[in-house]
């Protein structure tokens, strides 16, 4: 458990309020005075696409907003096998990019969740819903590491670059696994680290908010997934190279819970 939980968590919640109004005003991440670099979302839908893992084709229809408020790593609904008639949930769900695409892969007979804790973004996510017409989502605030969801009501977890802001990711892990039916899956891209970071860093809370100081190294990250109960842990994929980088990451909860 990090010290100071609260605090991290109340500016983490500013900081990214700050980004949702940046991009309701159409202005992205990439202006304004808060600083997310690590891991906001560039103002144009063909700067994100870059290095990230999302195609034009996949964001197109998407709005602005939706887009200039994503602060990811990597795109979870690439890489999660979602299949028709599925429920999704994604932890950290900001403007609803990835709940709007994975709403669209599983179609009207399935469902995606998104959770939030910051209003000004769940705010951006429904009228984003509104405008896209998607009657098969829905958004919910709530923090991830409790979160508003029954148990094994849900079929697979997205996470896109927010695990990490979490400062008790035991918790997050676990409320994960509670809420997976059995035989579901989580995938998630999230920022790791190859080895400790320095203290300062860890100490300044705007590189928290910036996806860096709350990243774990990755082998400490994979064991907090396997502790929480979950099998078949493994890496898909990274992006980056040096201390901190991008991981994707897989594992499922056993057919018998």
């Amino acid at each position: 458990m990090v010290e100071n939980s609260e605090k991290i968590k109340e500016h983490v919640r500013e900081t990214y309020s700050q980004v949702a109004q940046r991009a309701q005003a159409s202005c992205g991440c990439g202006c304004g005075t808060a600083s997310t670099a690590s891991c906001c979302g560039p103002v144009s839908k063909d700067a994100y696409v870059q290095g990230i893992g999302y195609s034009l084709e996949d964001i197109k229809e998407l709005p602005e907003s939706a887009v200039g408020a994503a602060a990811g790593c990597g795109n979870p609904t690439a890489i999660a096998g979602l299949k028709e008639g599925e429920v999704v949930l994604d932890l950290g769900s900001g403007g609803g990019i990835d709940v709007f695409l994975s709403a669209k892969k599983v179609g009207p007979k399935g469902k995606a969740i998104g959770v939030d804790m910051t209003d000004e973004m769940l705010n951006l996510a429904r009228k984003n819903a509104e405008e896209l017409g998607f009657e098969n989502v829905e958004f919910r605030k709530g923090d991830i590491e409790d979160l508003p969801v029954e148990d094994e009501s849900v079929d697979v977890i997205i996470s896109n670059c927010v695990i990490n802001l979490a400062p008790d990711k035991d918790k997050v892990f676990r409320e994960a696994y509670r809420v997976l039916r059995p035989g579901g899956r989580i995938t998630v891209s999230d920022i790791v680290t190859d080895g400790p970071l320095p203290q300062e860093i860890k100490d300044n809370p705007d590189a928290w908010a910036a996806c860096v100081s709350g990243a774990l190294d990755k082998e400490e990250y994979l064991q907090k997934i396997r502790d929480a109960g979950f099998q078949d842990v493994k890496v898909l994929d990274c992006r980056g190279f040096g201390l901190v980088y991008s991981a994707e990451v897989e594992a499922f909860k056993g057919a018998h819970g």
